[in-house]
């Protein structure tokens, strides 16, 4: 255990110098130093309201976050991915109105991948799709077909492939793609949910959250639940339970592989009763 905190904490990304993590808390991020123990803000001007889909970007240099609009007051529910320096400045809005949740950076630099609630004029119901956008900003390009419920974007360390989930076979399973959207391949076909597969840097392993079949529907991820962290080759290849934790949808939602592929970080909760 590196730290416990008083209050809810979601989703760490490691940094570059595999001693600093990021993570959400109370709508804002924060960074962690591990050898000091210590806790600070990160600076991200209005956004204030973030989730737990955040990214750093490959360099290190920019910070992407998924956020809820400070323009809206009515109570309406948005959330927004924007981009800023990881030094603090003013965040620049990407995908504009609607539900987008960020989940990747592409190696290059070049673009974002996030799961994306769309709806066409002529449909009736949201397809949730994984889209991707040129993180400068650009035009959103969905690279899913409206079958099932699609999340976790996430590119491979060569950006050949983007990883993701979905319920398109039944049950989440983790699936794999090419970074153009073809090649679709089902990685886990187990009875559970599986969520997150996260690409360990050295591209060899694949680590995954997963829910119980029955405790919740195939197409939610709560917290507060007991979870396990499953882990298996790049391929697909030996799957093994790594462990049990109580965790839920926080626990692991963007990548935490340090950059050495030999550690993860998580976010387990403990319940301390008065």
């Amino acid at each position: 255990m590196l730290h416990e905190f008083p209050g809810i904490i979601e989703a760490p990304n490691w940094l570059n110098d595999g001693n600093t993590l990021l993570y959400n808390a109370d709508g804002k991020i924060y960074r962690y130093e591990i050898d000091k123990d210590h806790v600070e803000q990160v600076d991200t001007g209005f956004c204030v309201q973030c989730n737990n889909d955040h990214v750093p970007s490959p360099d290190n240099q920019l910070l992407a976050v998924s956020c809820m609009p400070p323009e809206l007051t009515d109570g309406t529910y948005e959330s927004h991915i924007y981009v800023l320096p990881m030094t603090g400045g003013e965040p620049k809005d990407l995908t504009g109105p609607g539900l987008s949740y960020l989940h990747g950076w592409s190696p290059d630099g070049k673009e974002l991948a996030y799961c994306a609630f769309r709806k066409k004029p002529e449909e009736e119901t949201m397809r949730i799709e994984i889209c991707t956008i040129p993180s400068d900003g650009g035009e959103e390009t969905c690279l899913t077909d409206g079958k099932g419920y699609n999340d976790g974007p996430e590119y491979s360390p060569d950006g050949k492939h983007i990883w993701f989930n979905s319920t398109r076979s039944g049950l989440m399973q983790v699936w794999r793609m090419n970074r153009d959207g073809s090649g679709l391949t089902q990685m886990t076909d187990f009875d559970a949910n599986n969520w997150f597969g996260h690409v360990s840097p050295d591209g060899k392993h694949v680590i995954y959250l997963t829910f119980a079949k029955g405790e919740l529907e195939p197409n939610e991820h709560l917290p507060n639940m007991y979870v396990s962290l499953g882990m298996m080759d790049y391929d697909g290849q030996n799957k093994k339970k790594v462990l049990d934790l109580f965790g839920g949808q926080g626990s692991i939602n963007v990548n935490s592989w340090a950059p050495d592929s030999r550690r993860i970080a998580y976010v387990k909760y403990v319940l301390h009763h008065k």
